[in-house]
């Protein structure tokens, strides 16, 4: 196993902190450290690289493990007791880092870590919030083409103006950070919620490449259970729009009743209306199953929510000891230390 060490530091803080979650990306993390630490060493100021290890079952672990060792001075690496999703563990690289401009990344390289400066260059301009939008992507047809239908969509019900809401390069102030990092939401959507915070959020364009390796962790269902969080978590709009149309489906079924009650008294029973009201019944039927299903998601997350979990649980925090300039090996076998970490 490998072996882990549990400090808190006290030096100076960095301006920057890169936040990185990581799941399954053994096979992509030394191209991403090949690119990212020069990167940032070009930009001639003080950092910090957060990885966020949200329960891999790969040989994650051990490789960010080993880029510790080789770059303490820079590097700390947060490991969840298990998976808890990419927003959780961007939440707990905030929590953990001590930056001025914080900057999140995916581990794929999708978007290259020589954007970073771009980013840290506009907050320097007075921004608190600097989004991205990808010039030309590089995923699949179905994938650009939902992701850009959901974020017109999610724009109308939630007021969020997001333009490409599937990127994470994405800059924040340290005063949107804590901000953030004083909520207890147990579902959120990090971006969303810092467009909320912020008092002078922009936007710039930035290169987009193909994975670099591995695949991606957002199926279908994973991109709509995304979406659901979001416009739940951001706005009452759907539970309004359903009530409005509730109300209007009484009105026509009303009306409906009232014409076959009169046809039936004075032209008499027909059978050739038993397929057309089965069809009514049928749209009904669904309707009602659509706000059930809707009324389940706002329960669910209350339920969610009053039982007062913690949102994830850390089980160890790699990073450099003050009085220790680089960190030895320590033997193997160190009892793990769980550590649950709730905000109020």
């Amino acid at each position: 196993m490998t072996d882990m060490t549990d400090v808190t530091i006290t030096q100076g803080k960095p301006e920057i902190s890169v936040v990185i979650p990581i799941y399954n990306e053994q096979a992509g993390l030394a191209a991403l450290f090949a690119r990212l630490y020069p990167a940032l060493d070009k930009l001639g100021t003080s950092y910090e690289i957060v990885f966020v290890n949200d329960g891999s079952r790969d040989n994650s672990v051990s490789i960010l493990a080993e880029q510790f060792r080789a770059r303490p001075d820079v590097t700390r690496v947060v490991l969840f007791n298990g998976n808890y999703g990419q927003h959780m563990a961007i939440l707990a690289g905030f929590e953990a880092a001590r930056g001025e401009i914080m900057v999140t990344l995916d581990a794929d390289l999708q978007n290259p870590p020589e954007e970073i400066g771009n980013l840290v260059a506009k907050m320097r301009e007075g921004y608190d919030y600097v989004g991205s939008i990808r010039r030309k992507r590089q995923d699949t047809a179905w994938r650009t083409y939902a992701s850009k239908a959901m974020n017109r969509l999610r724009e109308r019900i939630t007021n969020i103006k997001i333009t490409d809401q599937g990127n994470m390069l994405r800059a924040y102030g340290r005063n949107i950070v804590d901000l953030m990092n004083q909520c207890a939401e147990v579902n959120t959507f990090v971006p969303a919620l810092a467009y909320r915070f912020a008092r002078n959020p922009t936007e710039i364009v930035v290169e987009h490449e193909e994975r670099a390796a591995g695949e991606s962790k957002y199926s279908l269902y994973s991109l709509i259970r995304l979406n659901f969080d979001l416009v739940t978590g951001f706005s009452l709009v759907p539970l309004q729009f359903y009530s409005m149309m509730g109300m209007l489906l009484s009105l026509v079924s009303g009306i409906l009743v009232l014409v076959l009650l009169v046809r039936r008294l004075f032209l008499g029973a027909e059978a050739e209306g038993v397929f057309t009201l089965f069809a009514i019944t049928f749209f009904f039927m669904g309707v009602i199953l659509f706000g059930i299903g809707l009324l389940g998601e706002y329960t669910g997350r209350i339920f969610q929510q009053v039982r007062a979990r913690p949102r994830y649980v850390v089980q160890t925090i790699l990073q450099q000891r003050e009085d220790a300039p680089a960190p030895a090996p320590a033997p193997a076998g160190v009892e793990k230390r769980t550590v649950g970490r709730r905000h109020e």
